[in-house]
């Protein structure tokens, strides 16, 4: 996959809603973010985006890609999201894997969100 192709795969799963995380998203991801459950599987992710207002523009900054074999690709970023009045800042963290010719999942995804405050896990 080409980096172009990369990073609108990746815009994709902030803009795209439920049906982007069927295609994209393996089976059996591992996803940390900063909202409860917080460590999410592919089925807690889907329901989280479609219960969630999707982001209309997300900007990458800081862009790294890393090819550490053939068919596996870890990329992280610096993502500046905006919907409407919202906007939020994170530093993210993907991992691609190649099931076969041009098709692509997520297998791993973190986030850590910039400049707000994460809320307690215990309460």
């Amino acid at each position: 996959m080409n980096d172009d192709r990369l990073w609108e795969f990746e815009r994709t799963l902030w803009t795209g809603g439920a049906d982007a995380y069927e295609t994209q998203v393996a089976e059996d991801v591992v996803m940390s973010l900063p909202a409860a459950p917080f460590l999410y599987d592919r089925r807690a992710a889907v329901e989280a985006v479609k219960n969630t207002p999707r982001w209309d523009e997300v900007e990458f900054a800081d862009t790294r890609v890393e090819r550490h074999q053939e068919g596996l690709i870890v990329i992280a970023y610096r993502a500046r999201a905006k919907g409407g009045e919202r906007t939020y800042d994170a530093l993210c963290t993907s991992t691609l894997l190649r099931l076969d010719h041009e098709e692509w999942v997520v297998i791993q995804h973190q986030q850590t969100p910039l400049g707000v405050e994460v809320a307690d896990p215990n309460g």
